[in-house]
């Protein structure tokens, strides 16, 4: 299996400081199970593989024997059938070579569908801690950059060191049946060849990984100026001026290590097609002495040329085996790293559904605390993960609270008292450190994730619209919604008019995070998806404090809707919305300190009373 130099320059251009990195234990048996509902692929591969080292053998053996039994005695017939035979070879190694082909491919997408597959279930069942925490450029980059390493490298190791270690066993023992004394002269230049190419290798390597990182920076800084928010930020308050000299600064250190990287591989490109014509120039000076001498037929002499042609490039990618092969463990490892992550919330082997309908609400006595970043996360993901990465302080302490199937519960408080951590645990995106959040009489802990999904509605300050159409983002909800429905569901929410006026309706693209929508249509198109799904418990985390006053009313009569025979948990932010709770729930420092309807906590004089005169009074004065 004969390799180009820059093939060879290739091998010895990778990382060498991976192959010190410490492994866990039982990465390399994990590694093949991934490979073992593959073995019988993987296992007509490799005799490809053998087979096509012998064919790189075979043809200049054949050749050999063409010009010393057929060209030099004048026998037409040899130079006829073994010519012919010689383009059979040829012919078998080209179907050969797109078979095997077709293997690695099989087992390079196979191994790819099945990591990033895995990767991806994985992920999405993090619990959200996770994403507040993560980078999201190093976890995509885990998706595809990592998973696609550990697949070539797989792939490369798999057939590099099982088809070089094949030639380069097959050319050596037929390069000494030739001649072994031209077959140890050209050993004796193996280390000319290899130092200097190594020396140049890690160079290159280093040179590379810092074009990787420069890369990555500039990546990182066109994500966040193209992205809608970025963009905005920088229209707002950025010096565009300043931003192009920032960016072709960065670009110009790019420039500068590609032309180093270029030049670099140029000289190790020279050095090493350099000395391997310096090792044809010995076998052909020598060999042809030889030949003159008799001592060694013509024949001969062209075979061990082209077997010498072959002779390096095996020998080289398996001097660099073990970079090759902890380049594919360690792409492995930064893998599994995600897969061991276990999730902070997930389901019970024995966890039963919720039932349907309007839903009974039972806060026990809970108290909750957010989860330290070991707990969640993962320190190579995150941006500058340093101090603290223990569980965080208490939040809440000892709440408790009932809501009967289609009461209606509001939540007030001062900014940071807890509100939206409650909320929170209704919706199971975190667990309590004590207590218990029951629906329907069950513990949320020992309810299906699917069944708290469909009982459970959330309708937060910024809705998130994906940048898809209205209809898809609607059918993300309900994926067995009919027209009729989404009809119905806009109608409810009060934006029925709006999408029809639109020219393509229900399939017009919303834009990254809904940004071609206003606040106010955003909210309504988010609780028209809200209608179509049919939660029992409907949770409102200040859904309108944003708006203006036009986009509040339309808002505030799509949530009526939303909330008419429905469970109702809402953090109150309109005056009217206070006034028509069953109970108001007054939370301060993580804690209810005050309970009952509204009439009775004014008459109490307490903290509610405070809010209801500083924040309320001046919302209701302001929508005046």
């Amino acid at each position: 299996m004969s390799m180009s130099p820059w093939q060879v320059m290739h091998s010895l251009t990778r990382d060498g400081s991976v192959a010190e990195t410490k492994l866990p234990p039982g990465t390399a048996r994990r590694v093949l199970s991934y490979a073992r509902p593959m073995r019988g692929i993987i296992a007509a591969f490799l005799v490809l593989v053998v087979v096509d080292a012998l064919f790189v053998v075979a043809a200049p053996l054949l050749l050999a024997r063409l010009v010393d039994h057929g060209v030099i005695p004048g026998d037409r017939s040899v130079v006829t059938v073994l010519a012919a035979l010689v383009a059979v070879i040829a012919v078998l190694d080209a179907v050969v070579t797109i078979i095997s082909r077709w293997y690695s491919a099989r087992i390079g997408e196979g191994l790819i569908y099945d990591l990033r597959s895995e990767v991806f279930s994985h992920v999405v069942r993090q619990p959200i801690a996770f994403y507040t925490r993560a980078q999201t450029g190093a976890l995509v980059s885990r998706v595809n950059n990592d998973v696609i390493g550990a697949q070539q490298a797989f792939t490369s190791v798999l057939s590099n060191v099982v088809g070089n270690l094949v030639s380069l066993t097959l050319i050596l023992a037929a390069m000494i049946v030739l001649s072994w004394k031209l077959t140890l002269a050209a050993l004796l230049l193996v280390p000319f060849f290899l130092l200097p190419a190594r020396w140049m290798g890690r160079r290159l390597a280093a040179l590379s990984h810092e074009q990787m990182n420069l890369n990555a920076e500039m990546g990182t800084r066109m994500t966040e100026r193209f992205n809608v928010g970025g963009a905005l930020l920088v229209k707002l308050f950025g010096d565009l001026d300043r931003e192009d000299r920032e960016y072709a600064a960065r670009a110009a250190r790019v420039r500068d290590i590609g032309i180093k990287i270029a030049m670099n591989r140029t000289v190790l490109f020279v050095a090493l097609s350099f000395i391997a014509s310096l090792a044809t120039a010995m076998v052909y000076g020598f060999g042809g002495l030889m030949a003159i001498d008799k001592t060694l037929t013509v024949g001969t002499l062209i075979a061990l040329a082209a077997l010498l042609a072959r002779l390096y490039g095996p020998l080289t990618t398996l001097s660099n085996v073990r970079v090759d092969i902890m380049t594919a463990l360690v792409s492995f490892t930064r893998v599994f790293e995600i897969l061991d992550l276990v999730p902070a919330i997930r389901e019970r082997a024995d966890a039963q559904p919720l039932p349907s309908g309007a839903v009974a609400v039972d806060v026990d006595h809970v108290s909750f605390a957010y989860p330290g970043a070991d707990e969640v996360s993962l320190r190579s993901l995150e941006a500058g993960a340093t101090g603290d990465r223990a569980r965080g302080a208490v939040v809440l302490d000892d709440i408790t609270f009932q809501a009967a199937p289609g009461e209606f519960i509001a939540l007030v408080g001062p900014s940071g008292a807890g509100k939206t951590t409650i909320t929170n645990l209704l919706a199971r995106l975190y667990d309590p450190t004590a207590g218990a959040v029951r629906l329907q009489g069950i513990d949320l802990r020992d309810a299906t994730l699917a069944s708290i999904t469909a009982s459970v509605g959330v309708v937060t300050q910024e809705s998130h619209l994906f940048h898809d159409t209205i209809r898809a983002n609607l059918l993300y909800a309900r994926p067995d919604a009919d027209e009729a429905d989404m009809t119905a569901a806009l109608r409810a929410a009060q934006i029925l008019p709006l999408i029809e006026s639109l020219p393509q309706g229900l399939d017009t693209v919303v834009g990254d995070r809904g940004y071609r929508l206003s606040g106010g249509e955003k909210q309504r198109v988010a609780i028209a998806r809200l209608l179509l799904k049919g939660p029992g418990l409907l949770v409102l985390d200040e859904a309108t404090a944003h708006l203006d006053s036009e986009s509040e009313l339309a808002v505030q009569r799509a949530l009526d809707t939303a909330l008419h025979g429905r469970t109702a948990i809402v953090i109150a932010h309109r005056l009217s919305t206070i006034r028509r709770a069953d109970q108001i729930l007054v939370v301060d420092e993580g804690r209810i300190v005050e309970r009952g309807r509204h009439h009775e906590l004014l008459e109490r004089g307490g903290l509610y009373a405070d809010l209801y005169r500083t924040q309320f009074l001046d919302d209701a004065a302001v929508a005046t």
